[in-house]
């Protein structure tokens, strides 16, 4: 199981090179396959505002509904949130991402940030790793 980060996705969405390739053949991989990926709920908002902000908000709304045709939304709350904080990472947005990596019992967190996550409690991989992982 993998929770995807939403750099991986923004990836694609905005074609940003060189990690375009490897995020798209996930994401190809995954609807093809039998896994399904999560997202953190705070995800969504993210990549709507910066989608929104590089296309318009129609296009940011299809691409949100495609992703959650790939994708689940974890079910978190505050008691999440409160794990978050206790977590020894400097970034809170990947503390989060790590919480919802713990709630949804994921396996990894597919980010091309890799290094940002170093203290999460759920090791953390880049697309090209994660594709090998697929089945």
């Amino acid at each position: 199981m993998f929770l995807i980060d939403s750099d991986a996705l923004m990836d694609v969405e905005l074609d940003r090179h060189p990690h375009v390739e490897h995020s798209a053949e996930f994401l190809s991989r995954l609807e093809q396959g039998s896994e399904r990926g999560f997202l953190a709920w705070h995800t969504v908002s993210n990549l709507f505002y910066n989608i929104e902000r590089h296309r318009n908000r129609a296009y940011a709304r299809s691409f949100i509904v495609d992703v959650l045709d790939l994708c689940s939304v974890v079910t978190t709350g505050d008691k999440d949130i409160h794990y978050a904080l206790t977590l020894p990472m400097s970034d809170f947005e990947n503390a989060m991402q790590a919480a919802a990596a713990v709630a949804c019992r994921a396996q990894y967190i597919v980010t091309r940030n890799d290094g940002d996550y170093g203290q999460s409690p759920i090791s953390s991989i880049p697309p090209l790793k994660a594709l090998a992982l697929l089945r």
